[in-house]
């Protein structure tokens, strides 16, 4: 099942808990804005090639549209509105005043040179900068992009708009980025975990986690539960898996996936099938990489007791049933990688500010967010007698059509 037809139907589901009038349910579905266009840049070697670019702008109700930029060779329009709608509900469910976007080029960052993305950046940002701002909608990193994608659109918007350092998150700490994003959706991953973990008379100390993925969120997930006492168990990245029924030595696996680019090759741990790495033996699963590989082919083989959604839309809804019967409890995505948006959050008040927070504050505030996020998620629960899922749909499609309702726009 598609991610957006998955999101779609979670919404549903939601509004129908929640009682919510037919036209308000059709208002807070469909876009604000939708924006396509063509990117045409001087290549190196002198030819020119065209991209197409777009951004979708879901909701702002309650507050500037808030999502990532992709660039990747099958940006599809369908995934990244369901990625826009999924960020509307996230930040409301992290209870942060901004609505959801997201956006991206059709292009294989990998390969164009370095010049040829700056000049694709900047075509891009000329084409959407009077969309774009610090209280209208701000960008950010997604796959294919980082920091100094941020620092080019930063420049650019700055030459239509003068400084804007917070019309962008995710930026190089140089030009105002903020401490502590870097491992942002890692650490609220963990203190997501912990939270679960103390709801059901555990800790971090002691549990078998299995992480899939290890990108920016895998990696730092795993460093920061195997500082806690937690034992990781098995890996995989898409050069490998492995799996270590003692525990992997992160420190290790870091320093060699450094110098290789990989998990392949590392000694601290026996090669398995990256396949497999979902179905072994733990006490926690932690999709880390791409959306649908819960599914219902391999729901029935999966022997963890507790599933933390660090990845967007990693469980397909045919998986979602066939778990919570064999009572596994699943800490769904919109709450569990919300730690990314809410420090991308601290940092655009940063800038606002112009006063820069140490790396404590921020860490300190992301565990306060998280921990009440997860307060909150749990009374929703209680109230609609729901699973995690829907306890932390319905507290964001809640919190979103309030807002909605106030404005006077629930025509």
């Amino acid at each position: 099942m598609n991610a957006l037809v998955a999101t779609n139907r979670n919404f549903k589901l939601a509004a129908r808990l929640l009682g919510l009038d037919s036209k308000l349910e059709k208002s807070l579905l469909i876009p604000f804005r939708e924006i396509k266009v063509e990117c045409t840049i001087p290549k190196d070697d002198g030819s020119l090639a065209t991209f197409v670019g777009f951004r979708i702008q879901h909701d702002n109700a309650r507050g500037p549209m808030k999502g990532g930029i992709r660039y990747h060779p099958e940006v599809d329009p369908d995934e990244v509105n369901a990625l826009a709608q999924l960020m509307t509900w996230k930040t409301a469910v992290a209870n942060i005043p901004y609505g959801g976007a997201k956006g991206g080029i059709g292009c294989n960052p990998g390969e164009l040179s370095k010049s040829e993305l700056e000049r694709l950046t900047r075509v891009f940002t000329q084409k959407i900068h009077d969309l774009i701002g610090i209280h209208t909608d701000v960008p950010a990193p997604d796959m294919g992009t980082g920091p100094q994608t941020m620092a080019w659109i930063l420049d650019e918007y700055s030459k239509f708009h003068g400084h804007s350092p917070a019309v962008v998150t995710g930026k190089p700490i140089d030009l105002g980025g903020s401490l502590g994003r870097d491992a942002a959706t890692g650490r609220g991953v963990l203190f997501a975990t912990e939270a679960l973990l103390n709801e059901h008379g555990k800790s971090i100390s002691g549990q078998k986690f299995v992480i899939q993925g290890f990108g920016n969120v895998g990696s730092w997930a795993a460093q920061l539960i195997h500082e806690k006492g937690g034992k990781v168990v098995a890996l995989s990245d898409i050069t490998g898996a492995i799996k270590n029924s003692n525990g992997i030595d992160i420190p290790s696996l870091l320093k060699h996936v450094k110098e290789n680019k990989g998990i392949k090759g590392f000694h601290g741990g026996d090669s398995i099938d990256p396949k497999s790495v979902l179905v072994e033996d733990c006490d926690i699963l932690i999709p880390a990489a791409l959306g649908g590989v819960i599914n219902r082919e391999n729901a029935n083989e999966i022997k963890a007791k507790f599933i933390i959604e660090a990845a967007n839309h990693p469980t397909d809804p045919e998986a979602d049933e066939i778990l919570s019967k064999k009572g596994v409890i699943i800490l769904p995505d919109i709450y569990a990688n919300s730690g990314g948006v809410t420090v991308s959050y601290f940092e655009w008040v940063q800038n606002i500010q112009g006063f820069m927070w140490d790396e404590e504050k921020v860490n300190s505030e992301l565990k306060t967010y998280m921990t009440k996020g997860f307060k909150d998620v749990k009374e929703m629960c209680q109230t609609h007698n729901c699973d995690l899922r829907m306890g932390a749909f319905t507290l964001g499609v809640n919190r979103v059509a309030r807002a909605t309702v106030l404005r006077g726009w629930e025509a």
